[in-house]
């Protein structure tokens, strides 16, 4: 029934609304919901019952994340020039995708080289919103606002991902904008290869990169700094393709040796790599102690600490990152390594590198593997679907609780080989939360929950409504009991039928994942 003959229903649905939830019915302080008569004339009543919390089990806790990679219009936008409204339409259709497979955290790019996804007094626009470096998006909008704003509305964390070093990608075709730092603090930049970087050794680079952080720190509500694998850079090869050519960085080299610096080339290279790690974890703490520090380094460790068959590439001599000294002095929250290769490949193998990072981690931080989820194609060379939930099941059999992230979005976006389906159905079934984040401050007491019973519209069963709630990055967490069987369902908002419903368990949780009291509701027709 549409019009003026669903006028009244719709009216008494926001009266409804208004009462049991604008007003911040507090669970745990009322002891119970009131008894609202539904539209059809029948009553549901809900009896307090605190014997419920013992027998349903604690929410089930896993990272579920997704990278979006911006840099070459590989997960959004989907190619460059499109209208605001094009972009806007397929961010929605990403994060609708992200929260139908029940994942609960996005890491979006937003500093893919020296420029911004958002408005910057201290970058550039990126040239893959336009197609031109400097152009804002017309008519204009802030992306990055609109996914934190749309992301939390659908329960997602939003992580923000930055480059610290990389200035210009190879594919990048637009003319720098004056105020790009290849053009306003050349002195700062080298090229290399196909590419142009802020050199790690420059100090006013490496500051200008931890104020790019702290500008989006300060001014947006996101619940995690994430960067990647991309320090100095990886080698690049000479003409002959058989030597490494080393990157140009004589000039801040040759000062620190005049002013007597004691360390050897490659040290220095880590010193620079180390400090800026340590000083991003500090001022992004310091600032908002909520926000969690993330790093997605290349998966495999140092070679003087490496597993007896394990072989390949070193980020430690080669991109100067030690990533095993970031766990052990704490200047990370989670550590997310690129295990990008298949169970079986011995000399790289998934689950003896997983507990490798773990063996490193005397404090206890979060360990969430990325997994190369794009390796699945439609190629003849695709990696299998299996090969993923093979990877996930061996990763919750060694590390219950802990989680992952898929590179990247849009391998899952187009449900390749019908991956995505796979995933929601054999993996993702159930919601889960992020795991909490201890270490971390917080402020003020556990939240509370808050609810309502509304009548479903046209004459519907009723339905339990979870709308957001007082405290910034609030999530629900509802068990709901029908035919003996409990379901767990999160978000930040939540409208969940209760057609064979008979019991009900509600609780709160913080931006860091503390959750406050859980209560209980038998419910009789």
């Amino acid at each position: 029934m549409s019009g003026r003959h669903d006028a009244p229903d719709r009216r008494r649905r926001r009266l409804l609304l208004a009462s049991g939830l604008a007003g911040g019915l507090g669970l745990a302080s009322c002891g119970q919901l009131p008894q609202l008569q539904a539209t059809a004339g029948s009553a549901l009543r809900l009896l307090p019952a605190p014997e419920l919390d013992a027998q349903v089990a604690a929410a089930p806790r896993e990272f579920r994340a997704v990278w979006v990679a911006t840099v070459a219009n590989i997960d959004w936008p989907s190619r460059k020039g499109l209208s605001s409204e094009q972009q806007q339409a397929e961010m929605r259709a990403l994060l609708d995708r992200a929260q139908r497979l029940q994942l609960n955290a996005i890491i979006l790019q937003v500093r893919p080289s020296a420029d911004a996804l958002y408005p910057s007094a201290l970058e550039p626009w990126s040239e893959y919103l336009s197609g031109s470096q400097g152009q804002a998006p017309e008519p204009f909008y802030d992306p990055l606002a609109l996914w934190i704003t749309e992301a939390h509305r659908r329960g997602l964390e939003l992580h923000a991902w930055f480059n610290p070093f990389r200035a210009r990608q190879g594919s990048a075709s637009s003319v720098p904008h004056a105020s790009h730092l290849s053009r306003s603090q050349p002195q700062w930049v080298r090229s290399y290869g196909d590419q142009l970087w802020l050199d790690p050794g420059e100090p006013g680079a490496a500051e200008h990169s931890l104020a790019v952080i702290e500008d989006v720190l300060r001014r947006y509500d996101i619940d995690g700094v994430h960067l990647d694998d991309y320090f100095y850079p990886y080698p690049v090869m000479d003409a002959s393709g058989r030597q490494e050519l080393d990157f140009p960085d004589d000039a801040p080299w040759q000062r620190y040796q005049q002013d007597g610096g004691p360390l050897g080339r490659a040290d220095w290279r880590r010193q620079n790599v180390d400090r800026l790690v340590q000083r991003i974890a500090d001022r992004v703490h310091r600032i908002k102690p909520w926000v969690r520090v993330g790093i997605s380094p290349f998966g495999i460790g140092k070679p003087a600490l490496r597993p007896e068959g394990i072989a390949g590439f070193s980020q430690y001599d080669k991109l100067y990152a030690d990533v095993e000294r970031w766990l052990a002095e704490g200047w990370l929250d989670y550590l997310v390594p690129q295990l990008y290769w298949p169970i079986a490949q011995k000399a790289q193998a998934f689950g003896t590198l997983l507990d490798y990072w773990h063996g490193q981690n005397p404090l206890g931080r979060h360990i969430w593997p990325g997994l190369f989820s794009s390796k699945v194609t439609e190629k003849a060379d695709s990696w299998p679907v299996e090969e993923l939930l093979e990877q996930i099941a061996l990763l919750r059999a060694q590390r219950p609780g802990s989680g992952h992230a898929h590179f990247s979005m849009v391998a899952l976006n187009q449900n390749r080989r019908g991956l995505s389906d796979a995933l929601q159905k054999q993996v993702y079934a159930q919601a889960a939360l992020v795991p909490a984040t201890p270490w971390l401050s917080a402020e003020g007491d556990l939240p509370e929950a808050a609810a309502g019973l509304v009548q479903a519209a046209s004459g519907g069963g009723p339905e339990l409504l979870l709308a957001p709630g007082p405290l910034p990055g609030q999530r629900h967490a509802a068990w709901l009991r029908r035919d003996g069987q409990w379901r767990f369902h999160s978000g930040s908002e939540l409208r969940l039928p209760l057609d064979g419903v008979d019991a009900l368990l509600l609780s709160a949780v913080d931006r860091l994942g503390r959750e406050g009291p859980r209560r209980g509701w038998l419910l009789q027709r």
